[in-house]
């Protein structure tokens, strides 16, 4: 079918360059005269794609030739063309094919005027965008390309309408990023619209992604602020699958004040800690706060839970929870005992679960009765560099694997949507 052009000139299809750029061959055909870089055969594709440009912006063969268009043509073409696709720009977003030759639009912008022109079109819909499987790709565009105060329109969205953003399966993607690229204030003032919503956000499948996110940066005029949203509600988080790991996460990389306020909390528990020890996620809390609470806070946890070990101690979680509290016994560790350093920050980026710590496998000895407990595992940034710290406890009798618990993958943004290179 190419063969048919493989004597056509330019001028020959002047006149049906419109049609052509709808057909897979003769799109083809029309990219290479592109490439040939010769202003008057640009220019004269240009005028017939011109009237047309919404229509084939959104058309499966098309739409390659919109993008090489883009790619070769000059700024006051470049200018026409956005100018014509303005309204229906958000349409385009939303379209599998559309998205391609948009993002390309966006990439190639050289001028403010065609900034503003392509702001314009989607600030009014950016939520709408960042929910869709091919929109989302366009905002993440505009935030690559455009200045954080011409990505102004994004964060503004993003901030007013942050619980329906940060628990969508695309839209937590996407606030991740908009903190990436915002400004000082930006930043300060999209972080403060998180932390407002945190407790909502915390519970989520999606939203606690974004919740951990803030507390990997790992800066504590941010994550105080976030931690003090859980105050009165530890226990119940310290229950439910997603926000578990957001407390423990707090526990590991906040300050001595904030995770005294945690564990204080899970001293509260009182005559419901022996459910709260046999639960499936709040068992891992009170693990890492045993792992990572202040000295005297520790003392006091395993004042509270001893009593309990007994009834405990052949269950999973039971068994490490003891190994652990014979570990505090033979540290001699007492309240007055320098605490060790809050971790600066979870090394897995707030992307992974943090449940394999609790799951290391047990070595059995052959000639002892004895198992040795890999505790967990994490890191300290210090002045000098990384070091890793490896608490190995030893304990009697044998502790099964511990069955797996932890969240879903982090999401991740889909393949497909992102603008492509030559032709199809």
């Amino acid at each position: 079918a190419m063969s048919r052009f493989q004597n056509m000139t330019l001028e020959k299809a002047q006149g049906n360059i419109h049609n052509l750029a709808k057909d897979q061959h003769g799109c083809r055909f029309l990219q290479k005269q592109l490439e040939n870089r010769i202003p008057a055969e640009i220019n004269l594709i240009f005028n017939e794609v011109l009237p047309h440009v919404h229509e084939l912006m959104i058309d499966p063969f098309g739409n390659y030739l919109c993008q090489k268009l883009l790619e070769y043509c000059n700024d006051d073409e470049r200018t026409a063309l956005i100018k014509n696709s303005a309204t229906d720009m958000v349409p385009i977003a939303l379209n599998q094919h559309g998205t391609r030759a948009l993002q390309k639009m966006i990439e190639h912008v050289s001028n403010e005027v065609q900034v503003r022109m392509i702001t314009n079109a989607l600030h009014l819909q950016v939520v709408t965008l960042i929910q869709d499987l091919n929109g989302n790709h366009v905002i993440q565009k505009c935030l690559n390309k455009l200045s954080p105060e011409d990505s102004s329109f994004i964060f503004k969205a993003v901030g007013e309408n942050c619980v329906d953003v940060g628990t969508h399966r695309h839209g937590c993607c996407v606030l991740q990023r908009c903190i990436d690229h915002a400004d000082g204030h930006q930043k300060t003032w999209l972080i403060k619209c998180i932390t407002d919503n945190a407790y909502r956000l915390v519970q989520d499948p999606f939203g606690n992604y974004v919740i951990q996110y803030i507390i990997d940066l790992n800066e504590p005029t941010f994550t105080e602020p976030l931690v003090a949203q859980f105050r009165g509600h530890v226990l119940t988080l310290s229950k439910l699958k997603f926000s578990s790991n957001v407390v423990e996460k707090c526990l590991r990389c906040s300050s001595d004040e904030s995770r005294n306020m945690i564990v204080s909390e899970l001293l509260d528990a009182g005559n419901e800690i022996e459910r709260c020890l046999r639960d499936s996620y709040a068992n891992y809390v009170y693990q890492t706060a045993l792992d990572h609470g202040t000295n005297d806070m520790k003392q006091r946890l395993v004042d509270l839970i001893r009593p309990h070990l007994p009834s405990i101690r052949n269950t999973p979680y039971g068994r490490r929870i003891s190994a652990k509290i014979s570990a505090f016994d033979a540290s001699g560790i007492t309240a007055n005992t320098p605490a060790r350093p809050p971790v600066p920050s979870d090394q897995t980026g707030g992307q992974v679960s943090i449940r394999p710590a609790h799951q290391r496998g047990i070595s059995n000895s052959t000639n002892s009765t004895s198992s040795t407990f890999q505790g967990y595992t994490h890191s300290i940034n210090g002045a000098n560099g990384n070091g890793n710290h490896v608490a190995a406890i030893t304990y009697p009798g044998q502790a099964p694997p511990q069955s797996p618990r932890g969240q879903q993958p982090p999401p991740q943004f889909p393949p497909g949507g992102q603008a492509s290179g030559n032709f199809f």
